[in-house]
């Protein structure tokens, strides 16, 4: 079974944010503004997509 991709935009800054959102950006791999990832779309980085999702564009990959 293939497993459908989600490509993670980070389109604002981290600084200033709460933690849990750093850490969400962050365990998604992103790291500055304008970095994207094409990450697996499971419950795990859906929940932190969610956690974070003011400050990402997502898009199907």
């Amino acid at each position: 079974m293939a497993t459908s991709k989600l490509k993670v935009t980070l389109k604002g800054s981290l600084a200033g944010q709460l933690r849990n959102i750093q850490a969400s950006a962050r365990g998604l791999g992103l790291k500055r503004v304008r970095d994207s990832r094409v990450v697996d779309d499971t419950p795990e980085n859906r929940g932190m997509i969610h956690t974070a999702r003011h400050l990402l564009e997502v898009e199907q990959a």
